[in-house]
């Protein structure tokens, strides 16, 4: 994984022996990128589908439930799952949040950001678009945790939809234009929501589009 991030020399940091330094060290042992990718997808569908059938549509989210995502979804696989991350972390030259803010910093997208824009019942499509662009770019940004930040951001934009009655979001838009996404993302961070608006807006009507489809195939 050092294609991937810039880390120190911390636990976190640490490889799976046998992995050829590809495979952060991990509970089941695993050595293999795609067989540990596989299992993380695994208990994120797992842990998707019970959260999604246990969380009232009117509660308000907070940064303690993002970690408690987080543990639950990778609780099995990392000692650090839940956690935030206590190392330094970049991505093609962009440095994410210093592991000493963190705990403010995600403190701040409680009150600034979660506590303004869930629950999200209730809330015009334009409304929620808006609110998942934002609460999306900013938690990518600070970048909490070890691994899973963006899985973990898109289950967040994910749940805010279902709360304002919309169907689970289908991210195949983000997949083919990812270049589009980053520069959201940077644009975000910079003020500017409005490419994540539209990235976002896509991403919902491409959404209902699935739903409407599977609907009628039933």
């Amino acid at each position: 994984m050092p294609d991937r991030y810039d880390t120190s020399g911390t636990p976190e940091a640490q490889f799976q022996p046998g992995s050829d330094d590809k495979v952060l060290l991990n509970k089941p042992g695993i050595t293999d990128p795609q067989e540990i990718d596989d299992v993380e997808f695994d208990y994120l569908i797992q842990f998707q589908s019970t959260l999604f059938d246990e969380l009232p549509i009117d509660q308000q989210l907070t940064a303690n439930d993002l970690c408690d995502w987080h543990r639950r979804w990778l609780g099995s696989v990392y000692e650090w799952a839940g956690n935030y991350r206590t190392v330094t972390m970049s991505r093609d030259g962009f440095p994410f949040a210093a592991a000493p803010q963190l705990p403010r910093l995600m403190q701040m997208f409680e009150q600034q950001y979660l506590q303004i824009y869930t629950p999200c019942d209730g809330m015009a499509r334009d409304e929620l678009v808006n609110a998942m662009a934002r609460c999306h770019v900013e938690f990518i940004v600070i970048h909490p945790f070890r691994d899973g930040n963006g899985r973990l951001g898109r289950l967040l934009t994910t749940v805010m939809a279902l709360q304002a009655g919309m169907p689970v979001l289908d991210f195949e838009p983000i997949e083919k234009d990812k270049d589009r996404y980053i520069e959201a993302i940077h644009a975000g961070h910079a003020g500017d929501y409005e490419p994540m608006k539209l990235v976002f807006s896509e991403i919902l009507d491409f959404s209902l589009q699935q739903a409407s489809r599977n609907e009628s195939t039933d």
